[in-house]
């Protein structure tokens, strides 16, 4: 398998590596409806070039004495305590607690003072939180040259997805804050959202995949309405679907919020949203409830709403 590195990601026959999770394409926006977006554009743009400030949640502590066990061992000769992977929530706070002073800096481009944090000797306890088969799918070569120009790495957003049945199988979304190094000699912020997979293999819990998305922000500030969840539901599911009955008054739980409407079929539908960084809302759920009995996950493609009326 060939590997390409450009600009920190590592790049395969098939996928794209970037801080040991495989990047998926942005879906950007098909061409917004004048009208549309001048009824959705009354917002205050500014808001979206804001920076988080939000308290980390990787801040389980690993001294001195943690990383000094493994310090002259390499990836496969490292057997970390069960107690670290007891629990999937837990997994994944010690996870990117220890990943959090990792530092993969290069000579090309510039970031510190020095030695940043604990340099590379992070990355091989990190890799072992990984499962066998994502092992196999992400070799530790990959794993660590994905973490090149980053510098430290802070946990601000966890969430687990609702309706998840399997205790075997678990998925969280999450949101990623980098300080990375630049060509311009000063290091900079960066922020990515996605999910991670969380498998129970033998008595741990330990990650069997993770995906993000990068944010950008300057897009939000200048195009439409897609950056609102309200919006989203009331376009894609009103307009386009004509599935809105009455939109029930939003809920907001911190970062998460929840829109629920009143099908036109009969059923109640609940969209779940997560605020992002760059305060725009990204869906993360799509739940379905008939008969007022219990929610249930559901997938409903308004795009296909739009393309039923062209035919």
């Amino acid at each position: 398998m060939r590997f390409i590195k450009r600009f920190g990601f590592i790049k395969s026959d098939t996928s794209i590596y970037f801080m040991g999770a495989e990047i998926q394409k942005q879906q950007l926006a098909q061409r917004e409806n004048k009208n549309e977006t001048e009824t959705y554009q009354q917002i205050d743009v500014e808001k979206y070039f804001r920076p988080s400030r939000r308290v980390i949640l990787n801040d389980k502590l690993f001294g001195y004495q943690f990383f000094q066990t493994y310090y002259d061992k390499t990836y496969d000769k490292i057997s970390l305590p069960p107690s670290l992977m007891g629990k999937p929530e837990n997994t994944l706070l010690n996870y990117f607690s220890i990943l959090r002073e990792a530092a993969n800096l290069t000579s090309n481009l510039i970031a510190g003072c020095g030695t940043v944090g604990e340099a590379r000797i992070p990355f091989p306890i990190a890799y072992n939180f990984f499962t066998k088969d994502y092992k196999q799918k992400v070799s530790y070569s990959t794993y660590l040259s994905s973490f090149e120009g980053i510098g430290h790495t802070n946990l601000i957003k966890l969430y687990k997805l609702p309706n998840q049945n399997s205790d075997q199988q678990i998925q969280f979304f999450i949101e990623l804050e980098t300080i990375n190094e630049t060509a311009k000699g000063i290091s900079a912020f960066e922020y990515h959202y996605g999910t991670v997979s969380i498998l129970k293999e033998e008595s741990n819990y330990k990650i069997d995949k993770i995906e993000l998305i990068g944010e950008d922000f300057l897009c939000a500030a200048y195009h439409g309405w897609r950056q609102q969840g309200e919006d989203v539901v009331d376009v894609e599911y009103g307009n386009w679907c004509k599935l809105i009955k009455k939109r029930l008054p939003t809920k907001m739980d911190g970062y998460v919020k929840t829109i629920d409407i009143i099908g036109t079929d009969g059923n109640d539908y609940r969209f779940i949203f997560v605020r992002l960084t760059n305060d725009t809302d990204v869906l993360i759920s799509q739940l379905i409830r008939r008969n007022q009995g219990k929610w249930e996950e559901t997938k409903i493609d308004p795009t296909k709403c739009v393309e039923s009326k062209k035919q």
